[in-house]
């Protein structure tokens, strides 16, 4: 898969860097947790200490939901990324928000990133059955979607191992603890280390 790495200077050395934009909500920003405990640092840390070369930009503000997307990733988009992980969705789910919405929501955030060369790793998102059923499925199903019309590769959800753990959670029952950061950031990586360039 052919990426476009950002050149970064330093001390009058260049060297390639992939740059990564983890744009989310306060599951990515780590409402609870320090910056060094949220799982892009984390995810950051480990991949460098496998011998990536990689930034990890921490893009997650607590709150937001899909109808920011495009408006957000035009900003982070200045920064020339390599590779953008979407984790949004999960605040339209919990205030039942319309799914068609989040979905033009989101699709519109795939096509500019799409449109800029960027790599777009897609984070699904599953929610409790508290509007019933039919609202969660279809919720859930909108990843699943997106990720096969635009040929996306995908975290099936991003919370697999943490969501509904009480000791991996804070005392609200939402937000993942650092333990809980943890196991996130290794699921993150299981599918964003296939999109790295081959360590020399």
């Amino acid at each position: 898969m052919l990426l476009i790495f950002g050149l970064i200077s330093f001390s009058g050395i260049c060297f390639s860097q992939t740059i990564i934009i983890a744009l989310g909500d306060s599951l990515t920003e780590g409402f609870g947790v320090s910056k060094e405990e949220a799982y892009p640092y984390l995810l950051e840390k480990e991949m460098l200490s496998k011998g990536h070369e990689v930034k990890v930009v921490n893009a997650g503000v607590s709150g937001s939901t899909s109808a920011s997307a495009a408006s957000r990733l035009k900003w982070y988009i200045r920064s020339q990324p390599d590779i953008i992980i979407i984790a949004l969705g999960g605040n339209d789910g919990l205030r039942g928000l319309s799914v068609a919405h989040m979905k033009k929501n989101l699709s519109k955030a795939i096509e500019l990133a799409q449109s800029e060369k960027i790599q777009i790793l897609l984070s699904g998102m599953q929610i409790p059955i508290n509007y019933g059923t039919e609202y969660t499925d279809s919720f859930r199903e909108v990843f699943h979607e997106l990720a096969e019309l635009y040929k996306l590769p995908m975290i099936p959800f991003l919370l697999k191992g943490v969501g509904g753990i009480p000791s991996l959670n804070q005392p609200d029952g939402i937000h993942p603890n650092p333990e809980g950061h943890q196991i996130i950031a290794g699921t993150v990586l299981k599918h964003l280390e296939p999109l790295l360039p081959e360590i020399n």
